[in-house]
């Protein structure tokens, strides 16, 4: 079990949730990091004291330092602060509960420093892929998955001995909240409707990126990275109770699947304990008052953004990056009502037409292929 762990993004939904499961644990909490909720992160500093906290935003992080500065706490900002904070002397294992592109940057700096990775940042491997998982190898560093869909699957593998024996990955998906919907239907949409999940408490934008199913989609791309498993091998599944979090079958029948109540602290526990498993505060599975478990295959003529993402991590390049920025940026344009809920899909295949393929093989490359399809879509001549 990891004794001390810094936590990137420590204000959001799997940050605060890492940090209750670090609590129940008795694992000592060394650093962490925010953007914009300076009273909770003040709150985190005075619960968890950890010894360095890096607040992206200067002006945020010169209000925290004031506001704590009865505390022994160094305040850091910027990139460097986050890369200083994932590189924390004293960390285990730097926990990626940071959303979006921001997150690749000090993710590259923990595993220079050979530090282990519990990652719940998509966009690290999304857009990283290949140089993220050889500079992981070439430093010794475990990737552990703290995604429910990816910690399912890692833990079915457990068992495997040989890759040749398996057939296919098989991730679940809840379907969102517009399961069964049509293309009309969704026109209609709102941003509260979209926000509303059925089975899980997430942060806006993966919560948006569920409703749209480009989750699901950057899962798969993930998932290619973290298994070393073509695209065609994997499978997506819609099951709306989200109990089984995913599955593995096998060459000769078997299919192995992981189930649990749906609760991040489960992955993210597994992750900070693993080869071991602790005893939970999680609530345990009660299969007997579940009675149902349903499973449906994806409308991908609706929900387009898995296939987009098929597409992409098929061609490879450039091509996961720049459909991963446009979805940042058309979620983020969603959210502050600029565009239809609709528009989101048709400004990531806008995107996904507009850029060539192109070959990717430095950090660099990764972080201007990503730059050119947000200034493609911010130039857009959008008129919702």
């Amino acid at each position: 079990m990891k004794k001390n762990i810094a936590v990137l993004g420590s204000t959001g939904s799997i940050g605060t949730q890492t940090l209750e499961v670090a609590k129940n644990l008795g694992i000592k909490v060394g650093a962490i990091s925010g953007n914009k909720n300076i009273s909770l992160l003040e709150r985190q500093a005075r619960e968890f004291s950890p010894e360095i906290i890096a607040v992206f935003d200067e002006k945020n992080a010169k209000k925290l330092k004031e506001n704590i500065r009865d505390l022994s706490t160094k305040v850091v900002c910027g990139m460097e602060g986050l890369c200083e904070i994932s590189c924390f002397s004293k960390s285990d294992i730097l926990v990626t509960a940071i959303s979006g592109m921001i997150g690749l940057k000090p993710t590259i700096a923990a595993i220079n420093a050979k530090k282990d990775i519990a990652l719940a940042n998509k966009e690290t491997l999304v857009a990283g892929g290949n140089l993220v998982i050889n500079l992981a190898k070439e430093n010794k560093v475990n990737i552990l998955p703290v995604d429910s869909e990816h910690s399912a699957i890692f833990q079915c593998l457990q068992g495997c001995h040989d890759k040749k024996d398996l057939k296919k990955l098989i991730l679940t998906a809840s379907g969102g909240p517009f399961f069964g919907k049509t293309k009309g239907d969704l026109k209609s949409v709102t941003l509260k409707d979209a926000l509303n999940h059925p089975n899980w408490s997430m942060g806006a934008k993966i919560t948006i990126d569920s409703a749209t199913m480009m989750n699901k989609g950057l899962e798969i791309i993930e998932a290619t990275h973290l298994f070393d498993m073509p695209e065609d091998k994997i499978d997506v599944i819609i099951h709306r109770e989200s109990i089984i979090h995913s599955m593995v079958e096998y060459k000769d029948g078997a299919v192995l699947a992981q189930l649990g109540i749906p609760s991040m602290k489960i992955p993210i526990q597994y992750a900070l304990t693993y080869p071991k498993r602790k005893t939970s505060e999680t609530e345990a599975l009660n299969l007997g008052k579940i009675k149902n478990l349903s499973f449906y295959p994806p409308d991908t003529n609706v929900f387009e953004t898995i296939n987009i993402c098929r597409r992409a991590i098929k061609q490879g390049g450039n091509k996961p990056i720049t459909v991963n920025a446009a979805n940042e940026e058309a979620v983020g344009m969603f959210l502050a009502n600029k565009i239809k809920f609709t528009e989101i899909t048709e400004i990531i295949k806008e995107c996904e037409k507009h850029f060539a393929y192109a070959k990717i093989s430095t950090l660099e490359q990764i972080l201007e292929a990503d730059q050119k399809a947000r200034e493609f879509i911010r130039n857009m001549d959008i008129k919702s």
